[in-house]
C-alpha cells in the first residue's frame, strides 16, 4: 500500500524547497504562530519546528497546504489538473480497510486517565486576541447512531484544562448526529484525529450529502482504502497512520460553556459565544508524533485553503451542468478573501452566459462565497493584479455589477446582520456578481476591442533563451 502518513507530505515539501526547518526555540503562546504565518506570508514556505519551549521532544508544523502547489505535491496531481482530477477521482469512492493495532503507528503510545493530558500537546495561541490555546487541526470522527455511517469534519477546540475543550458545532452533519445521541440521553463518542495524509484533509473539508462517509472520498484520492484501526475506548475507526488521536465524548444534554474569541477563517473575530464540551478519555499517538499547528486567522492560511479547495471542486462540478455545459477554464476561491470570493475563468459563447455562470456559482453547495467575479480566457486567476485590471477595464458598472439582496449568507460574514431572535448562524445579506469578461466569442470585433496590449509573440518567447 501507499505511504498514507502525514510525513509523506512533509518530506516532499522539504525535498522541493517548500518547507523551512526551524531549530531555534519558539514559544507556542508568544511567537510560534507569528513565525509560521510570516514564513508563508513573506516567503511562501511551510514551517517545521523542532525546538518548542515547554514541550521538549515535540515537533510541530504549519502552513503545509496553504496553496495549490502544496496541494498538488501532497496529492501527487499536476497543479494545472488539480480540480478536474480530484473531481474525477472522488466520483469513485473507496471504502476504508481496517488493520490490526500492531500495524498502526498511531498505537505506538497509549495514554489513559491522568496520563492523557491535553496540556502536553504543543498547541498554539494563534491570533493575538484568542482566548487561549486552541486545537484547530483536529478532524472529528463520529458515527450516526441510527445508520452506523461515519462522518468526519473540522471542529475547533479551545483548551480549557487537562481533559476538556470546547467543541464548536455549526448546524450541519456532526450537529445532527449529536442531536440524535442527545435524544437518547447520551454523549456523542468522538475521536479527534491530528496529522493525516492530505487526501483526508480534503475529504474532511469537502461538503457532501448527509449519510455519505467522507473517508471513502479520501480513499478515492489515494486510489486505495484508507488504513483504519479501532479506537481504544469506543467503537470508532480512525486512520492507522495518523500522528495523534484524542478519544472522548461530547457531553450530553446540550451542555455548553463560554468559548472564544478566536481569530476565524474570515480573518476577523466573531463575538465570543458558547460551545459544546469535549471530555477526553484517552490519547494514542506515534512515539515521535508531529503536531499539526494549523493556523486559523488572517489569510492566507491552511484553514482557508482546506475549505477553499473543497469549494472549488464542488462548484466546478456544479457548473458543469449549467447552460448545457460552460467553457469553464478555471475556478478559484480566493483565500485572501476569507473564502468569500470566487473567480471564474470562462470563455463566454453567448451574451449573458457569464452572468448565468455567476448566479449558479453563488448558489453552489457551500455558503461561504458572497462575491463572484467572471474573467475571460486571457486572465490568470492566480494573479490578483490581472483580476483587478480586468474589473477596471472591462466592467460597465451599471450593467455588469449585480446585487442580490435579502439572501441567506455565511454565518461568519460579520458585515451582514443576524436575523433578530434567532441564532447567529442565520444571517441575511447581499450577494453580488461582477462580470469582467469580454463580449462573447460570437462577437469577435467587439471582443477584440478589450484585448490586452501584449508584446509580439509573447506566448512563444522563452525568456531563458535570452538571459545571459
Amino acid at each position: 500500500m501507499k505511504d498514507q502518513s502525514f510525513r509523506t507530505l512533509l518530506r516532499a515539501l522539504e525535498a522541493q524547497g517548500e518547507l523551512i526547518r526551524f531549530t531555534k526555540p519558539v514559544h507556542p503562546e508568544r511567537n510560534m504562530s507569528a513565525v509560521e504565518w510570516k514564513t508563508y506570508n513573506e516567503l511562501g514556505k511551510s514551517s517545521l519546528f523542532t525546538n518548542i519551549e515547554g514541550h521538549p521532544g515535540w515537533t510541530a508544523c504549519s502552513q503545509i497546504i496553504a496553496d495549490r502547489r502544496k496541494w498538488s505535491i501532497g496529492l501527487d496531481i499536476p497543479e494545472d489538473r488539480l480540480l478536474p482530477e480530484i473531481l474525477r477521482r472522488v466520483r469513485q469512492p473507496i471504502a476504508p480497510v481496517r488493520v490490526a493495532a500492531a500495524e498502526a503507528p498511531v498505537k505506538q503510545v497509549k495514554l489513559f486517565g491522568n496520563e492523557a493530558n491535553l496540556l502536553d500537546l504543543p498547541t498554539m495561541k494563534v491570533s493575538e486576541r484568542d482566548a487561549g490555546r486552541f486545537i484547530a487541526s483536529g478532524i472529528s470522527f463520529v458515527r450516526d447512531p441510527e445508520t452506523g455511517i461515519g462522518n468526519i469534519s473540522y471542529h475547533r477546540q479551545q483548551i480549557n484544562g487537562r481533559d476538556t475543550t470546547g467543541f464548536v458545532m455549526v448546524p450541519r452533519h456532526a450537529r445532527r448526529i449529536y442531536d440524535k445521541y442527545s435524544t437518547q440521553g447520551k454523549g456523542m463518542p468522538v475521536a479527534i484525529v491530528i496529522g493525516v495524509h492530505p487526501a483526508i484533509f480534503f475529504a474532511s473539508g469537502f461538503s457532501t450529502s448527509m449519510g455519505l462517509d467522507e473517508l471513502t472520498f479520501a480513499g478515492a484520492l489515494l486510489g486505495e482504502g484508507v488504513r483504519t484501526v479501532k479506537c481504544e475506548t469506543m467503537d470508532l475507526d480512525v486512520p492507522a497512520d495518523a500522528e495523534i488521536v484524542l478519544e472522548g465524548e461530547i457531553m450530553p444534554g446540550d451542555h455548553q460553556e463560554p468559548e472564544g474569541p478566536f481569530g476565524e477563517v474570515t480573518g476577523s473575530y466573531p463575538q465570543p459565544s458558547t460551545a459544546h464540551v469535549f471530555k477526553l478519555k484517552a490519547i494514542t499517538r506515534r512515539r515521535d508524533a508531529i503536531f499539526y499547528a494549523l493556523h486559523c486567522g488572517f489569510p492566507s492560511t491552511d484553514t482557508q485553503s482546506i475549505t477553499g479547495l473543497g469549494i472549488e471542486v464542488a462548484t466546478f462540478e456544479h457548473l458543469q451542468k449549467v447552460d448545457g455545459g460552460l467553457d469553464l477554464l478555471d475556478l478559484r476561491c480566493l483565500t485572501i478573501s476569507g473564502m468569500m470570493m470566487l473567480v471564474l475563468k470562462i470563455r463566454p459563447r453567448t451574451a449573458g452566459q457569464a452572468k448565468v455562470a455567476l448566479m449558479a456559482a453563488l448558489t453552489g453547495p457551500y455558503q461561504q462565497p458572497k462575491i463572484a467575479i467572471a474573467v475571460d480566457d486571457d486572465i490568470d486567476t492566480a494573479d490578483l493584479r490581472q483580476i483587478m485590471w480586468s474589473i477596471a477595464t472591462r466592467v460597465h458598472a451599471g450593467e455588469d455589477v449585480i446585487l442580490i439582496p435579502n439572501v441567506k449568507v455565511w454565518a461568519l460574514d460579520n458585515a451582514s446582520p443576524v436575523v433578530e431572535g434567532v441564532e447567529t448562524y442565520q444571517r441575511v445579506g447581499t450577494r453580488w456578481m461582477i462580470d469582467a469578461t469580454k463580449p462573447p466569442v460570437t462577437m469577435p470585433k467587439e471582443r477584440a476591442r478589450f484585448d490586452k496590449a501584449m508584446p509580439p509573440n509573447y506566448d512563444t518567447v522563452n525568456l531563458k533563451d535570452f538571459l545571459p
